[in-house]
This record gives structure tokens, sequence and C-alpha cells, in this order.
């Protein structure tokens, strides 16, 4: 792969109990920029991630019972390891999943923000909690590690995602497995070298890659030994492995899908509005699920938002990641060009108009890559299928409001309910965002909204339960009360 100096961090097979498994049969992970093979990936068995799971159960045993200074010192180590190597480790992102070197560079960064939060913070939980009690007794509420998580990462985030579940569950005290993206398995795997250099023992960090999906998905949410179950992606493949966690009534978090509004009052700073649009649109191709999809501006202004925000985007450079000058990389596969040409083609057939783009793009060096061009459509309606989907790539969608009631009802009109943003100086109107948006998190003037140590996650069908910060830890922690006579 580019240019990646420490060729220890390759690795291409599942990590179980501290040991590199190998299998004969494999499986291919591409870069999606050029098309090519760069990696050969053992297939773990079901077998294997049965015994993945039995040995988290018991590295579990003795890993809740270490110290939070134990286990903080180790995360520590964790994220002063990854930033160390954060150069090799975006350049194995890139060659995965295709983002430019600088946004892979920046998640590396952000992980490592994550694990020494999560280090930092797990302090809060050990002591426990003393609670009023009759007379003659006391009360006592302890916080008690819950057990062996299994979580399912995407590919749109291959480190950040990793680092923002296992951190957390392991400053919490317990053991994790986990199933990255079959098409980005690179990341998690280096990590998991890291991990191990670290210190994390035996059993407590595990990663099992495969490419049937499904059938490691039935096993996560089934066993019997696994105490909580988490995944991020996609609504529908949320349902149905929440469906299967309940069987077992096991404890979940779901980061599901977005449809992200992006509202522009008529007091706006517009320039400042454009840049929030690039930002929220624009990042990792558009491929994140707080990207904003629906642009509901006020009809006063909007003429000369979308003048500027055109402008902006005919700047943009779309091609490889490792092309400083490249701002826009690829899709992560054929599938997903398929997905939003589809989108856009119907979108037009219902009485959109294409402004800009609409197409894949197959120019100079992006012949063999999976490429969209940046696309701007306009008079959309909340009765067009674009306007209720999540359409995870570069496509801004242009909704005209004539007043604040109704952008609010076309913002909250979605499924949907991770995040929104909104440009605006009014108090008045920035109160009632806060108090009418049905949405987990909120962007008032600005598209930047991670934070390590904020709780990240949404309401609605956008799933539930929370992640980053001591919120993050609290999600793995079980309360025990405690009456002492």
């Amino acid at each position: 792969m580019h240019l990646i100096k420490n060729k220890n961090l390759i690795l291409n097979s599942s990590f179980v109990n501290g040991e590199w498994l190998v299998s004969d049969s494999t499986f291919e992970v591409f870069n999606p920029a050029t098309g090519k093979a760069i990696a050969q990936i053992s297939e773990v068995t079901s077998l294997e991630v049965e015994n993945a799971i039995n040995s988290a159960a018991k590295a579990f045993e003795e890993w809740k019972l270490t110290s939070y200074q134990q286990r903080s010192d180790i995360l520590l180590k964790w994220q002063k390891l990854l930033r160390e190597h954060s150069q090799d480790l975006a350049r194995i992102l890139t060659s995965e999943q295709g983002k430019p070197l600088s946004e892979a560079v920046g998640e590396i960064l952000h992980s490592a923000d994550y694990i020494k939060i999560y280090a930092e913070q797990a302090h809060l939980f050990i002591e426990p909690i003393n609670q009023d009690a009759p007379l003659n007794q006391q009360a006592k509420i302890y916080r008690k590690s819950i057990g062996v998580v299994t979580a399912i990462t995407p590919w749109n985030f291959p480190c950040s995602m990793v680092a923002r579940k296992a951190g957390a569950a392991l400053a919490a005290g317990c053991s994790f497995v986990l199933k990255p993206s079959e098409l980005t398995p690179l990341s998690a795997l280096a990590l998991a070298k890291l991990g191990e250099q670290a210190g994390i023992p035996a059993g407590v960090f595990n990663v099992v890659v495969g490419s049937n999906a499904q059938a490691i998905g039935e096993i996560f949410t089934s066993h019997p030994k696994i105490a909580k179950f988490s995944f991020t992606g996609s609504t529908i493949v949320g349902k149905r492995l929440l469906a299967q966690c309940a069987n077992g009534v096991k404890r979940t978090a779901m980061e599901l899908g977005g449809n992200a509004p992006f509202i522009v009052f008529e007091d706006a700073d517009i320039d400042e509005a454009v840049e929030g649009a690039w930002v929220a649109k624009f990042r990792n191709s558009g491929q994140t699920c707080v990207t904003a999809n629906r642009f509901i501006i006020h009809k006063n202004i909007k003429q000369e938002f979308v003048k500027k925000l055109i402008e902006k985007i005919k700047q943009l450079k779309m091609g490889c990641g490792f092309d400083s000058e490249n701002s826009l990389g690829p899709l992560v596969n054929q599938r997903a060009i398929d997905k939003i040409s589809g989108l856009v083609n119907k979108a037009k057939e219902e009485g959109a108009n294409i402004l800009l783009g609409g197409h894949s793009f197959e120019k100079d060096d992006c012949k063999k890559g999976t490429f969209f061009e940046a696309t701007v459509i306009d008079n959309v309606t909340p009765q067009m299928e674009i306007f209720h989907k999540e359409i995870f790539g570069p496509v801004v969608t242009l909704i005209e409001f004539k007043c604040e009631e109704e952008a609010i009802r076309l913002a909250n009109q979605t499924e949907s309910g991770l995040c929104a943003y909104a440009y605006t100086k009014n108090e008045k109107i920035i109160s009632v965002l806060n108090q009418q948006l049905n949405v987990g998190m909120l962007g008032i003037n600005t598209a930047r909204l991670s934070n390590p140590s904020a709780p990240f996650g949404g309401v609605k069908q956008s799933g539930m339960g929370r992640e980053g910060g001591s919120y993050g830890i609290e999600e793995y922690l079980d309360y025990q009360y405690v009456c002492i006579r």
C-alpha cells in the first residue's frame, strides 16, 4: 500500500485471544479510487467467531477487576500509539476507504481523542453513590461492568467508529469483540495491533473479519455470553439486528441512518452558511450519517445562497485521496453509485431541477474508481423519494421555505432524527429550534458537531444510546442497588 513505513500495521487476518488467525479462505479489499485489490483477507469461520466470544468472556472476569488506573494507563498508551503512527494509519485508511489523506489523518487523531477522553473520565464511575435510606439502613448504588460486548462498525469511518465504541467499553471494564466492515477491515486490524502493543490483555479486544456479515451478526446477537451489542449502520439492517437481540433481551446501542436538515434563515450570514454547507455535505464525499441532505433555505436569500454554494462546489477537485489537491474522494463501491444515480434520476422525473452534476464521474484519473459528481438539485418537495432517503453521497437537495413554522415542519418531516444544522442570529429562533427540532444533536451556525466529550446519538429511527465522554462509558455499566442494615 501507498508509502506505509511500518509494514507491521498491514495485517490480513482476525485477532482472537491475542493471536492472529490464518485461513485458506480469503476475500479481497479494494481501493475505491482505483478499483484495484489492495489486500487478501483471511475469512473468519463461525467457530472462530464463537471462540472470540468465549475468549472475551474469560478475559472479562479478570479485566473487570482491574483498577480504573490500570485501564486508563493502557488506554492512554493506545491513544499515544495512534498519534505516533497517525500517518501510516491514515494511509491505510485512505487506501481502503478512499477519503482524502488530510481527512484520514483527522479521523485518526479524532479516534485518539475519543480513547483519551474515555481514559480520563472512567474514574467518575468507580465510587458508589450514597442514596437516602430509612433509619438504621445504608443505601448504595454501584456501577458494574456489564460484560462481553460485540459490535459491528461501518466502512465510512473505519477507525473512529472502532475507537468510539471499544474505548468506552474497555474503560468501563468490558471485553470487546469487533466485526469491522468487510470493505474496510485493515484499519481495525491495525488498531488491534497497536492495542496489543499498548498492553491490552489477550481476549479483551478481539477483531473478527469476514465477508458474511449476516452470519457473524447472527452470532453476535444470539450468543448467550453477550451482554451488549452495538451497531452503526443503516436503519434497515439495524432493525433486523435489534429484533435478533430481543430473543436474549440483550442491551443494544444503535446508531442508524440520518437525514439531516440544513436550515438557513433570512438573517443568516450567507457566507458562513455556504462554508458550513460545504463542510456538512462534502466531508467524506457526503458518506456520513450526520451529513446534511435537505437544504431548507428562506425564499428571500435562496438565490444568493445557491449561487455562492455552486461557485464553491465548482472549486472542488475530485480524485484519489493521496493527491493533496483533491478534496472529494470516491464513493465506497458501484452499488453506492447506482443507488444515488437512481435517487437523482427519480427526483428529476418527479419535477426537480438538476442545477449541477447528477452523474457518475469518469474523467481523468477517476475512470476506474467509483466517483460521483458534486450535485445540486432544486425544487425538491416532501412528496419526492429523495426528500425522505439518506442519500449518502455528494448531493445537495434544495427546499424553499417562507416562515419559521414551515422550516421546522419540513425539518421534522422524516423518520430520522440524528442531527440538524441551522444558521440564524436570532436568539428567539434558536430557542424555538432547540425546543422543536426532533434530533439528538443540533449545530447552530456551525457544521462541526463532533466532540469526543459530548453524547453522540439520535432519536426516532436514527437509533438509541449515546457514544462519547462519560455518557459513552455509562452505556457499558449496570447499576446495582445495595441496601445494608
